[in-house]
């Protein structure tokens, strides 16, 4: 009867590390989004500001596949601006979600911990 519960044990701990690994890839993974996607935001920014110095009559292009088309500047600032207000969406989400892998990450750290400082010492 003695081995069952140190059996139990064994897989409760094993889930909790699995639990506590799989948070920290999800994190690191995660983080990784949002830095990449903060980069495109700030490349748009940069790119919205270098449209509202030039000239109002200066012909715009847009990149569609291999070649590039004319775009009205008013169409380009609002297609720019709504690719920054998705990157913006995409930042914040992937913000949440950064907070609830940490959560989930420290609540299994701290259930290992708990388990380990309670275990008897042999």
């Amino acid at each position: 009867m003695a081995s069952l519960p140190d059996e139990t044990l064994r897989k409760i701990l094993v889930q909790i590390q699995q639990t506590a690994i799989q948070s920290q890839r999800a994190l690191n993974l995660t983080k990784q989004q949002t830095a990449a996607k903060e980069r495109e935001r700030r490349i748009l920014q940069l790119t919205i500001d270098e449209i509202s110095h030039m000239e109002p009559n200066t012909n715009m292009y847009k990149g569609v596949g291999k070649m590039f088309v004319m775009v009205p500047r008013p169409e380009m600032e609002k297609d720019l601006k709504s690719q920054e207000k998705e990157l913006t969406d995409d930042v914040n989400g992937l913000n949440k979600k950064m907070k609830y892998l940490e959560k989930q990450f420290n609540d299994a750290q701290s259930q290992l911990r708990d388990i380990f400082n309670s275990a008897p010492r042999s």
